[in-house]
């Protein structure tokens, strides 16, 4: 193409337009995710430090990590949907693909304006869930940022708020029961639709006068973790490793984190599958009676 001052000029502008972008999108969350839905419903700023997804009428949106792992402990600061998030669904997880896929669920459910939010939690392994416990929290999420943790490790799988445990998920692959333990998973959140069942079992629907429904995150945390390129895992040290150096790969609880969990299970859960009679009526699954002795 012929060289003309219209071209320098549309060269130019492009110029700046990618500048912007570069600017606008530098930072960690570029580094460590990719929209995988509804980009335009999504913003990263403050230099890249504050990622919001948001839900309209017209689309969620969502992103995913770029790297997968084979055990991690993940921290993410977040910020709920203030107000009337009655029908939204805020999720927070790990997850591998296919039909036998194995996944760790933080899912923030929304409700009415003055009820609280209900923190669903749930453990996939080898395509099988149905391990649901649910919490009410005892702060208001949507006033500031609090720390969730994911932390899957050889031990167990558990589920943090704030630095306090709130669920235990023991591996017992020795007694045959399935754990997560060698496909990778990558982190995803999102922000949805769920009327159909989020909010006192669907009947509270979503009010799209109030939208969008915005939730915020930051402070990003995968450095204790183990990085998987390929199925192969290339960046975690290994048993014999110095154990003072990668402490969270073999981490329990001690006896402070299970009276924090104790506290977390008495007075905030609202509901355990290994406690619903009705729906095992011919006996709870056989994890239930270790994982459910705190």
């Amino acid at each position: 193409m012929a060289f003309s001052p219209s071209n320098a000029s549309a060269g130019l502008q492009i110029s700046l337009l990618l500048s912007f972008f570069m600017a606008a999108f530098a930072g960690p969350f570029l580094d460590s995710f990719d929209y995988n839905w509804g980009q335009s419903n999504s913003q990263i700023l403050n230099n890249g430090d504050l990622l919001t997804l948001s839900l309209t009428k017209e689309s969620g949106s969502g992103f995913v990590s770029k790297n997968q792992y084979v055990y991690a402990k993940i921290d993410m600061n977040i910020k709920l949907v203030a107000g009337n998030s009655a029908g939204t669904v805020t999720a927070y997880y790990l997850s591998s693909q296919g039909q036998y896929h194995d996944e760790i669920d933080f899912e923030f459910l929304g409700n009415l304006s003055g009820d609280p939010y209900i923190l669903h939690t749930n453990v996939y392994c080898h395509g099988q869930g149905d391990k649901e416990q649910q919490f009410y929290l005892w702060f208001d999420p949507t006033a500031d940022f609090h720390t969730y943790t994911i932390l899957w490790n050889t031990q167990a799988i558990f589920f943090y708020v704030d630095g306090i445990p709130i669920r235990e998920f023991k591996n017992l692959e020795s007694s045959g029961i399935p754990f997560p333990s060698y496909q990778p998973m990558k982190l995803y959140s999102s922000i949805w639709d769920a009327d159909n069942w989020a909010t006192r079992g669907g009947l509270v629907k979503i009010d799209w006068t109030q939208a969008p429904f915005t939730a915020s995150y930051t402070n990003f945390n995968d450095k204790n973790a183990c990085v998987s390129y390929y199925g192969t895992i290339t960046s975690c040290n290994t048993p014999n490793s110095n154990l003072n150096n990668n402490g969270w790969l073999w981490q329990t609880l001690d006896y402070s984190d299970q009276g924090k969990l104790k506290w977390v299970q008495d007075n905030y859960m609202i509901y355990n599958y290994c406690t619903d009679s009705k729906r095992f009526p011919q006996g709870f699954p056989p994890e239930c009676y270790v994982n459910n002795k705190y």
